[in-house]
């Protein structure tokens, strides 16, 4: 199970926590993987090279944040306010890259000015993420990969189904007036991933397994790629990740029908888009993060099914999925539809 804010109700052995919740026997083990906004993306990987080796049959890759409950940097801010300790980045690793703390904001914005896209481009790109995740939900699209939760209004109990970040009446009017985070900027909270609680899961299976259990699968995990680069611009290394595991599962960009590329910042997809020469009409078909929120640690595999689900309604065989991580690390993962 990924998380990224292991702090507070998402301490101590998370994912072993959510078995004993849960009503899968005692007897199944876990692991919690912290590697930032890839962790359950991750935690697809680890469950598919453990089913490849033989060492595991049946394996859930999952990942669960909650935003609300456990602010973004809460874990470390709670000992930088009690004094203890220098936070996460020790001054030697400061020095060598010439810093003063590691920034997603900052990357972001440095891909926006590397690449030459302005305000306007990244407004229009989130404007397009509401719309398609509006007409998404919509249409019933994502009926199939949401479960349901029962949840307390003030009417009384009523099912939770819908992603609530989503604009459905959002214009590039709004989107535009809200502010830069930084003056001279063009990163703005309408154009960043939304903050949210969530979770999601997959379960990942060997052939022996499949025959076992007599399971129906719905893709094949085709590539599983993991690359690093600059830790300061940070969020541009999907794009070596990309070409890396397309040249590994000897595919190039035209061989891939869907993509889903996390819309942590606009600037990511866009600058994704550019250097890969992907089509932007394959890209995040069901809108991305801007609308549908980014639950840090279980945004892996939500996208995982987002992109098998979409994969299937369209009729369409190969997908792709990429993650900026923190400290410049990046996810991707090709499958194949069955």
């Amino acid at each position: 199970m990924g998380c990224v804010t292991q702090g507070g109700e998402q301490s101590t052995a998370l994912g072993r926590n959510a078995v004993l919740a849960s009503k899968l026997p005692q007897t199944v083990p876990a692991v919690t993987i912290d590697r930032q906004c890839g962790s359950s993306q991750q935690a697809v990987q680890f469950a598919a090279q453990a089913v490849l080796s033989g060492t595991q049959d049946v394996i859930i890759a999952a990942g669960v944040e909650s935003m609300t409950r456990m602010p973004m940097y809460s874990n470390v801010h709670l000992y930088a306010q009690a004094g203890i300790g220098t936070g996460p980045w020790s001054q030697r690793v400061l020095d060598r890259f010439q810093v003063a703390e590691f920034s997603q904001f900052h990357g972001a914005q440095m891909i926006a000015e590397k690449h030459g896209f302005t305000r306007e481009q990244l407004d229009a790109f989130a404007l397009e993420s509401h719309r398609r995740g509006a007409a998404a939900a919509q249409s019933g699209a994502f009926e199939a990969e949401i479960v349901p939760v029962e949840i307390e209004t003030p009417e009384g109990p009523a099912l939770h189904t819908i992603d609530e970040g989503i604009r459905f009446d959002a214009t590039i009017e709004s989107i535009g007036s809200v502010r830069t985070l930084e003056e001279g900027g063009m990163i703005t909270a309408a154009n960043a991933s939304q903050i949210c609680d969530g979770s999601s899961a997959v379960l990942i299976v060997n052939e022996a397994a499949l025959k076992g259990h007599n399971l129906t699968p719905m893709a094949r995990i085709h590539n599983v790629t993991v690359t690093a680069g600059d830790p300061v611009i940070m969020l541009e290394e999907p794009i070596e990740a990309t070409r890396r595991a397309l040249a590994r599962a000897g595919m190039k960009i035209d061989d891939i029908d869907l993509y889903e590329v996390n819309e942590a910042f606009a600037p990511v997809p866009l600058a994704w888009l550019k250097d890969i020469g992907a089509d932007p009409s394959k890209l995040n078909v069901n809108g991305g993060a801007i609308s549908l929120g980014h639950p840090l640690g279980a945004s892996g595999t939500k996208l995982m099914a987002t992109l098998v689900h979409a994969l299937r309604n369209r009729n369409k065989r190969y997908g792709l999925q990429t993650m900026c991580e923190g400290g410049g690390i990046a996810n991707v993962t090709i499958i194949e539809r069955l």
